[in-house]
């Protein structure tokens, strides 16, 4: 069987600036690099222990559709208190469009509203 593990996650953005500036202030990322590329700017994370890359996209590249869509939905970060992350988060400015809720038993998410239509979902586990 082959035997993977993960590298990175890939953003574009028209203001990869301004779209790191959102994690780091926001989720705590931190700035580990920029690069310029052919297209612009590359901005380098370090986002929950993964890095991650924002690039700009030429004028005129489409924005991300409209919920619902085909590919990736979201991604995911634990936290410890959901609770307080969210009130921390709110106080900053950001925007859930879910609030914190429990799907089952020991897990409470709740999604942020990232730059470029990207949507975060904050998660805490507890042992049940």
């Amino acid at each position: 069987m082959t035997s993977v593990t993960f590298d990175h996650l890939h953003l574009r953005s028209p203001d990869p600036e301004a779209a790191a500036r959102f994690y780091i202030d926001m989720l705590g990322a931190e700035l580990t690099g920029r690069a310029e590329t052919p297209n612009g700017t590359r901005m380098l994370l370090k986002l929950g222990g993964i890095t991650t890359f924002i690039e700009q996209v030429p004028p005129g590249t489409h924005s991300a559709p409209a919920m619902p869509y085909v590919g990736v939905e979201h991604f995911g970060l634990v936290v410890q208190d959901l609770h307080a992350v969210v009130a921390d988060l709110k106080a900053k400015g950001c925007h859930f469009s879910t609030e914190p809720r429990s799907p089952r038993p020991g897990t409470t998410i709740a999604f942020v509203d990232a730059p470029d239509g990207v949507r975060v979902e904050l998660l805490e586990r507890k042992a049940v």
